[in-house]
């Protein structure tokens, strides 16, 4: 599936991903490959992309997401990199 993780200041990914999983405001959820249509809000807390093969974490500040078609588009206040500890 195609996912955009967007700030209000830049892009901090945007490319092929297998699964995400969030921390939504009424508990973690997961969305994977040709996942039904759906919008969540978000809580601050960590989110984790399986892309390349490889997991990547981040914690973000909250935000939004919308799954459709097979694309994820996730608009959070803030994101940083949760093996690094520096903004994505």
């Amino acid at each position: 599936m195609q996912v955009k993780i967007i700030t209000p200041d830049k892009t901090a990914f945007e490319g092929e991903a297998q699964a995400i999983t969030f921390p939504g405001n009424s508990g973690e959820f997961e969305v994977l490959d040709q996942h039904a249509a759906m919008i969540s809000l978000l809580k601050k807390g960590n989110m984790r992309l399986k892309a390349g093969g490889k997991d990547q974490n981040f914690n973000i500040d909250g935000g939004v997401v919308e799954v459709l078609n097979n694309k994820v588009v996730v608009l959070v206040e803030s994101i940083e990199d949760a093996q690094q500890g520096v903004e994505a």
